[in-house]
């Protein structure tokens, strides 16, 4: 059973001046997501720079998400680590404060083999009864799960979907021929979503989305529709503001959008650092 289709904001967290999650900021934005047509939240992901908070942070604000998005939409929950054991008591944490789904990311720097790879993720799905997106990211993690991969972890019950932020199609349509059409497939990148969507995807995991959440879900529900050229001139439309989103590591591009847009979602923490004056004024002339 999908967790969602259509488009899910890979949203940011929120920071106060002195660094601490601003709540009050982030209840705003899970309210505009949900305004404009938004499919799903992702509370705690890349965007959302997990990886600088402590698991009591995360663990409170995914609460805090599913809380004030009481079932309007699922809340899935960026859970993933490098260490197994870790990954097991963050992501028991998740569902025990209600989170609908988990994303796991690969194991990052101290990497593994596919066995490994497979036996990780497997002890994970055991050790919860919530349903299970693995995330594809080489470019941040140096390792991919190999298609074969996916179709022997397709096969656990509550592993459901991949996120495929690999940019590769290829390996996109090598995965959705090997696994069952009830094994889900979104898009981890915002200019390629369209295409994915041609070869199977039902759906993407979105940056853009946090400052452009109803073209996001238009594109894809006009393409479920039959409305392909519609879906298509979305696509190509925001190809400019897209590649902008990624000049710089994500999310210090979309932060500085959000905050020109008069969303207060503050800076961000060490090592990521504000946005090069560059990076602001190509996106002032986009937003404008």
């Amino acid at each position: 059973m999908s967790l969602f289709r259509g488009s899910a904001v890979a949203l940011v967290t929120p920071f106060n001046e002195d660094g601490s999650v601003n709540f009050e900021e982030l209840e705003r934005l899970i309210e505009f997501q949900i305004e404009n047509k938004t499919d799903a939240l992702v509370i705690c992901g890349t965007t959302g720079e997990a990886s600088t908070m402590t698991d009591e942070e995360q663990v409170e604000t995914i609460k805090f998400a599913v809380e004030k998005t009481k079932g309007r939409v699922p809340v899935i929950a960026g859970a993933g680590s490098n260490d197994t054991r870790h990954g097991i008591n963050l992501a028991k944490m998740c569902e025990d404060v209600g989170a609908d789904g988990l994303l796991e990311v690969t194991p990052y720097y101290n990497k593994t083999s596919q066995r490994g790879l497979y036996e990780h993720y497997k002890v994970i799905a055991e050790a919860v009864n919530i349903p299970i997106i693995l995330y594809d990211v080489p470019g941040r993690t140096s390792m991919s799960i190999a298609p074969q991969t996916v179709k022997e972890l397709a096969e656990i019950d509550n592993i459901v979907g991949l996120k495929d932020a690999s940019g590769n199609l290829s390996y996109a349509a090598e995965v959705r021929n090997l696994v069952g059409e009830d094994f889900d497939v979104y898009s981890g990148n915002d200019d390629v979503v369209v295409p994915l969507m041609s070869i199977g995807g039902i759906g993407v995991i979105s940056v853009l989305a946090n400052i452009y959440p109803r073209q996001v879900h238009d594109m894809c529900q006009n393409f479920f529709d039959g409305n392909i050229k519609e879906a298509g001139r979305i696509q190509v439309n925001n190809k400019k503001l897209i590649d902008a989103l990624f000049v710089e590591p994500n999310p210090i591009p979309i932060k500085a959008a959000m905050n020109m847009m008069g969303y207060n979602v503050g800076g961000l923490r060490l090592p990521l650092y504000e946005a090069a004056d560059s990076t602001k004024e190509l996106l002032k002339g986009l937003l404008r």
